[in-house]
């Protein structure tokens, strides 16, 4: 493999790292999305809001390191930024 090959392998790897840990925040958005009708749990919007910063850091690095281009990491954390406020917006609807 030459260098180029494998920085391209490297990237795509990040990149395919970073999308499974944005998979994984977003099933947690969709399963309390789901249950609007329990009662709203505090530790719940905790796990989330940590979950979400430690991902932004790891998209950070990511950037940083050069594995990822800084559109497509800000376009990824902007994305779950989004569906997190969905969720705030419904919790606070209901509540």
């Amino acid at each position: 493999m030459s260098s180029s090959e494998v920085l391209v392998h490297l990237n795509q790897k990040a990149l395919n790292l970073l999308q499974e840990d944005a998979n994984k925040i977003e099933k947690l958005i969709e399963v309390q999305m789901e249950n609007l009708t329990t009662r709203q749990c505090p530790l719940y919007e905790e796990v989330l809001d940590t979950q979400m910063y430690g991902f932004s850091r790891e998209v950070d690095f990511a950037v940083r390191a050069g594995l990822v281009p800084e559109a497509v990491g800000k376009e990824i954390v902007n994305k779950l930024e989004r569906n997190l406020a969905q969720l705030y917006e419904a919790l606070n609807r209901k509540g």
